[in-house]
C-alpha cells in the first residue's frame, strides 16, 4: 500500500515536468525522485528493520488508552486468533490472554502464544 501511494504520488508530482515554468520542472524531476527514494530505502528497508530492532517498544500505548483496551479486554493477539481461526469466529466470542493458559506468560516473555493457546475452553 505504501509503495502504490508513493507510486501515485510520484506520477503526479512528475507532470509538473510538462510545466513552461523552469521552476515547476525542477519539482517535477526533485520530487518524484524524493518520493520513490523515501518509499524504497525508508519505508520498505529501514522502517522494516527499525521495527525488529526495537522489538516491543513500538507497540507502546499511553496509559489511558493501555487502560481502556484492559477494560474492554482487546489486545491484538486475540483479534489475531479470532481472525485467523474459523471455529472461534463461529462462537462469536473473542479469546482473551486472560483466559488463555499460555498466553499470559508468553506474551510476558515478549513472545506470542501459539495459535492453539488460544483456543482454551471454546
Amino acid at each position: 500500500m505504501v509503495t502504490a501511494a508513493a507510486l501515485l504520488m510520484a506520477v503526479t508530482f512528475a507532470s509538473l515536468v510538462a510545466a513552461d515554468v523552469s521552476v515547476m520542472r525542477i519539482f517535477g524531476v526533485g520530487v518524484p525522485l524524493a518520493v520513490l527514494v523515501d518509499a524504497t530505502l525508508v519505508r520498505m528497508l529501514l522502517m522494516p528493520a527499525f521495527m525488529r530492532v526495537l522489538g516491543r517498544v513500538n507497540w507502546w500505548a499511553p496509559a489511558p488508552l493501555a487502560r481502556l483496551h484492559q477494560r474492554f479486554g482487546i489486545s491484538e493477539s486475540s483479534a489475531l486468533a479470532v481472525a485467523s481461526r474459523p471455529e472461534l469466529r463461529a462462537n462469536d466470542r473473542t479469546v482473551t490472554d486472560a483466559e488463555s493458559p499460555a498466553g499470559a506468560s508468553s506474551l510476558q516473555d515478549g513472545m506470542r502464544p501459539e495459535p492453539a493457546a488460544l483456543s482454551s475452553e471454546v
